[in-house]
């Protein structure tokens, strides 16, 4: 609900009533919903909630199994649906919301096709946003996966899908390009790289590799200063062990690595000889963020003089403010959409790895974009970027030859399953912006936007407020 007062729609409480009338074995009786509803929403009663309950339920024990619906829902026709229960959700409709998700939870499942994949995922989000987080089902249902499985839910979607390869590769080879162009024989051989969201580290190794390439041709040994912002401290210790080890047997590439936590003190360039490069590749704002978050941000990128910033955005998670909520949601599902039927170009529909990326990744994304409510108010990054005093500039042809080589390498070894007549499993590369963008797409659908960009100007802070607010 966007107004504070519809948080307190449901104060669900859950109770698990066991007895045994004869006083021997005691068994497990049905589960007891009770919902106090405020005055506002009489039409809307326990019964309805208890039934959506075991709706999703039922669907959850069929994916345990392995089972598919007999007669699941066809995809246009459930696609409608979701959307009906949408509309009601945002017009406040709960009693027809919940009708239509209990519809769609009996229609769909987690080991169907990808069109009752992905609805499934949204019809959770939205009931999620109707209970509010204040209901003790929310969390069940927001329930995040551990550290343990969000990381092998990524890593299968690296090895399966040219997704984030494509996003690495294409900004890795606008960096190595950068350094190269900057390096004078009288300057030290230093890459200084911030990223701003270093998560687990996987862009790296592919970097230090090149940059070990780069010194052997040369002759000269380059330092490679990273330095990384994430969300634990945990996550960024061993995102470090894991890519120092790996730099321990380049020897021609000295590694350093610098984790802060997200929202710490803008780093301060020290060396002035040193190629600095900033990477926002897929980077997201926390949820809870202002506007003037985005403003420190990128006036701390400006003040670095970076030699380049590199942008990959995803293309379903624009995420505006200054839109509507169908908005939003009608953008996000055309992109899971997509996403999910890629994925069936990339494994078979009963694989454990399938279901891993879906449940863990892309799941928690669906949920999460669903409830909420803050955003860019700008749209794109490309808008903010060129607000903030950065402009595009051209990517070289070797990051679009580099790009549809990796289709090509990634169609030979990991689509067995593309259909028939479909090239490089569906996925295409295309540029875009006049060259400044290198896009990946499935079919007809743009996925990723790559773009690098270069500090012209510095901006002043009430041309941000002034058009902001």
């Amino acid at each position: 609900m966007e107004d504070k007062d519809e948080e307190g729609l449901l104060n669900l409480s859950l109770a698990i009533v066991s007895s045994d009338p004869s006083g021997e074995n005691s068994k497990k009786r049905k589960r007891i919903v009770n919902v106090c509803k405020p005055a506002a929403h009489d039409g809307f009663h326990e019964g309805k909630v208890f039934k959506l309950l075991q709706a999703r339920e039922e669907m959850l024990k069929l994916a345990e199994h392995g089972k598919k619906r007999e007669n699941g829902g066809k995809g246009l026709h459930l696609i409608h649906s979701l959307l009906v229960a949408a509309t009601s959700v945002d017009k406040n409709n709960m009693n027809s919301a919940l009708e239509s998700l209990v519809k769609l939870y009996q229609s769909v499942s987690l080991t169907g096709d990808s069109v009752q994949r992905v609805v499934a995922y949204f019809a959770d989000g939205l009931f999620a946003r109707i209970l509010t987080p204040k209901s003790p089902f929310y969390n069940m249902i927001m329930k995040e996966p551990s550290v343990e499985q969000q990381l092998s839910a990524v890593t299968r979607l690296y090895k399966a899908s040219p997704y984030y390869q494509f996003a690495h590769f294409t900004a890795n080879q606008a960096i190595i390009e950068a350094f190269e162009e900057n390096q004078e024989p009288s300057t030290s051989r230093t890459l200084h790289v911030i990223d701003f969201d270093v998560s687990y580290g996987f862009q790296w190794p592919s970097l230090i590799q090149s940059l070990s390439e780069t010194a052997a041709s040369t002759g000269k040994q380059i330092s490679l200063k990273l330095t990384g912002y994430g969300r634990s401290f945990e996550q960024l210790h061993e995102t470090e062990t894991r890519l120092a080890s790996f730099a321990k047997a380049i020897h021609n590439v000295v590694f350093e690595f610098q984790g802060l936590l997200r929202g710490s003190k803008p780093i301060i360039k020290e060396n002035e000889n040193e190629t600095v490069a900033v990477n926002l590749v897929l980077h997201h704002f926390d949820n809870n963020f202002v506007e003037s978050d985005m403003w420190e941000t990128l006036r701390s990128v400006h003040s670095l003089r970076p030699s380049i910033v590199i942008l990959v955005e995803q293309e379903g998670n624009k995420n505006p403010r200054a839109r509507s909520f169908l908005q939003r949601f009608v953008e996000s599902l055309h992109y899971f959409a997509a996403m999910f039927d890629s994925l069936d170009g990339c494994l078979p529909q009963e694989s454990n790895e399938r279901l891993s990326i879906e449940k863990n990744h892309m799941g928690k994304e669906i949920k999460a974009m669903i409830n909420t409510d803050e955003g860019n108010k700008d749209g794109t990054w490309k808008k903010t970027m060129e607000r903030h005093g950065f402009e595009g500039v051209k990517l070289s042809s070797k990051c679009l030859i580099q790009a549809k080589l990796l289709l090509k390498i990634t169609t030979h070894n990991h689509f067995p399953f593309q259909r028939e007549g479909e090239i490089n499993g569906g996925f295409r590369v295309f540029q875009k912006d006049e060259g400044k963008a290198l896009s990946l797409g499935w079919q007809d659908r743009c996925l990723l936007t790559a773009s690098a960009w270069q500090c012209v100007r510095v901006p002043r802070i009430n041309e941000f407020l002034g058009s902001s607010f």
